[in-house]
């Protein structure tokens, strides 16, 4: 037989108990419910990203910015851009940025590139094996005298890769830093931004052009829908404890007018 002191006293621990658990289920679900919402503002925002990278690079090419405009150059309204620029290469300043892409582990040959206002631009002329990497093996690839480059406008990498460090002193890239890679090689006037150059065949064969990866993954909508899921099983589960608390009560002696 139940005691009834003992029902009376546990009856206040239990409601604390669920006042609790409640707070605990509505909490989550609203960090759950803001944490989807987030993820539907970035789905937008990646859709209309990739729109734009999209149109950028089957645009015609531009010229590139003049010196006057590079404090206002960003990786939101520049990136990507299809730019045709001529100049000639300083050939004796290239520098070597380690590389892995679908050709293989090698380098990316960024030139600077000397324009007739006398800025200097970098430029990604391509990869090469790493057999390749000195320049007396590809002599026919380092051209000389005036050039034209197209290519995609691309923005500084600073300090390196993802636990790799840059190490100018040891001529050890593992980015195009643009700071960094023109002071090592004490040049003036280079634009805040390098060129990926195009596919356009160098003699030779060496570098090669147009590797450039374009891919920004979106998986926005899966993770809205896991958060939002996950918001209504928390939901489901409180609305389950809420029942199962309100058929305790109901099936209290007290609640059914006591017992003889």
């Amino acid at each position: 037989m139940s005691d009834p002191d003992n029902e009376a006293a546990s009856r206040p621990r239990s409601r604390l108990s669920l006042a609790v658990l409640s707070a605990i289920g509505i909490f989550l679900i609203a960090v759950l419910l803001a944490l989807g919402t987030w993820q539907v503002k970035r789905l937008f925002w990646k859709v209309d990203l990739i729109a734009r990278v999209e149109a950028r690079v089957h645009a015609e090419p531009v010229t590139v910015p003049a010196r006057a405009e590079w404090p206002n150059i960003n990786a939101d309204t520049d990136e990507y851009r299809r730019v045709r620029v001529r100049g000639h290469y300083l050939n004796d300043k290239e520098t070597l940025v380690y590389a892995a892409t679908e050709l293989g582990a090698g380098y990316w040959v960024t030139t600077p590139l000397a324009l007739g206002d006398g800025t200097i631009v970098l430029v990604n002329r391509g990869f090469v094996p790493t057999e390749k990497r000195d320049a007396t093996t590809r002599l026919q690839g380092q051209i000389s005298g005036d050039t034209e480059v197209t290519g995609l406008m691309r923005m500084t990498e600073p300090k390196g890769a993802f636990l790799r460090s840059n190490k100018p002193s040891e001529n050890r890239w593992y980015s195009r830093d643009v700071s960094a890679i023109a002071a090592t090689g004490a040049l003036p006037n280079v634009a805040p931004y390098f060129i990926d150059a195009d596919a356009t065949p160098n003699p030779g064969g060496l570098p090669v052009g147009g590797l450039t990866r374009i891919v920004f993954p979106n998986n926005h909508l899966v993770y809205a829908i896991t958060w939002y899921c996950l918001a209504a099983m928390i939901a489901g589960m409180l609305i389950v404890l809420w029942r199962s608390a309100a058929s305790s009560i109901h099936e209290t002696p007290g609640a059914r007018g006591g017992e003889a």
